[in-house]
């Protein structure tokens, strides 16, 4: 080995041990950064989650003293203008029907009532030990872990979480098979896109990306046309289920409406006859333009819900990205 060649190894193993005491410092500043906002956020988790079960029992009290006609007509509105949006999270929630939706809402209810029962007592000790505000941020986390470990109930939240996930498998297992089409899509997408992105991107990617790091190439170029894959299969078979859920949702909230009209007696001026809807064909007509307006409505919003609506519907897309990735990684 000649001279010339000992320094640049010397050089290269010094600008990686630098660069790895740089990932190691920017490691110790985030886990420090980390640690100062663990005990506010542990106290706004104790603030939030008691007014978010609060709520969804008051929801679910209210939900269930509806009308079974004006149930079924929120249901059929839901499908008919975001069925699209939704697709994985809709055939979810009818599969959920099949193999245990009441077991995954009684596994969520003794849940929040754990949590709430042992925020509680959070506050009572915090109250009764005034010490405690005295703690650093890191005894503060280790007392509380111990403590919520204390007074919880493992058999309990076991028993809840093995449930959930006993109807998510069988819910994932459904979606695999009803989007399988979609899955064989996105895997024929990105395989067909590998050459010319080997051909073409890679070269350009390799000219922009310094020497030390080209090994990486390969794999990002693979997930990119898997990514894109996806999403083109997705966004196409999405278009399928609005089309589809919009027919089926405007039938639903039609006859739904229609029938709730008609047993509080409103006629609207004699346009909706006081007979069942079997006996009529307004159901029908009707059920035709609330499809056409749930699918223009999802195309025209690019099959995602418009702002505010985004915001509320947060955690329904939230669920929505998880159980496509819970397909996409069964299926694999």
């Amino acid at each position: 080995m000649t001279s010339e060649t000992a320094q640049k190894e010397a050089k290269k193993s010094d600008s990686m041990a630098a660069h790895k005491e740089a990932i190691i410092t920017k490691t110790k500043d985030i886990a420090e950064k980390l640690e100062k906002l663990s005990k506010p956020a542990f106290e706004f988790v104790c603030v939030l989650l008691p007014m978010v079960v609060t709520m969804g029992n008051k929801i679910n009290e209210a939900w269930i003293k509806l009308d079974e006609n004006i149930v079924k007509s929120i249901i059929g509105f839901a499908f008919c203008f975001f069925g699209g949006m939704y697709p994985t999270l809709f055939a979810g929630v009818q599969a959920a029907e099949q193999g245990g939706r009441a077991l995954v809402v009684q596994s969520i209810r003794e849940l929040s009532e754990e949590a709430t029962k042992i925020i509680n007592e959070s506050k009572k000790d915090d109250q009764e030990t005034k010490s405690k505000k005295k703690l650093s941020n890191q005894e503060y986390m280790k007392d509380k872990t111990l403590f919520v470990l204390q007074k919880m109930n493992p058999d309990k939240v076991n028993n809840a979480f093995r449930n959930m996930y006993s109807v998510w498998f069988a819910v994932i297992s459904v979606l695999v098979v009803q989007f399988a089409r979609t899955i064989q899509m996105a895997n024929s997408i990105a395989d067909f896109l590998a050459k010319p992105v080997d051909h073409y991107v890679k070269p350009v990617i390799e000219a922009m990306i310094p020497p030390e790091y080209q090994q990486w190439t390969p794999v990002l170029l693979t997930w990119s046309c898997k990514t894109l894959g996806m999403t083109l299969a997705w966004t196409l078979a999405s278009i399928r289920v609005a089309f589809a859920s919009s027919m089926q949702g405007g039938l639903m909230l039609s006859r739904s409406g229609l029938e709730a009209l008609r047993k509080r007696n409103i006629d609207l001026g004699g346009m909706i006859p006081s007979t069942h809807h079997s006996k009529t064909n307004l159901d029908e007509y009707a059920a035709y333009v609330f499809a056409a307006l749930g699918f223009l409505f999802q195309l025209y919003f690019r099959l995602s819900p418009p702002f505010p609506l985004n915001i509320f519907m947060f955690p329904f897309h939230m669920a929505e990205w998880s159980l496509r990735y819970g397909v996409m990684n069964a299926s694999a």
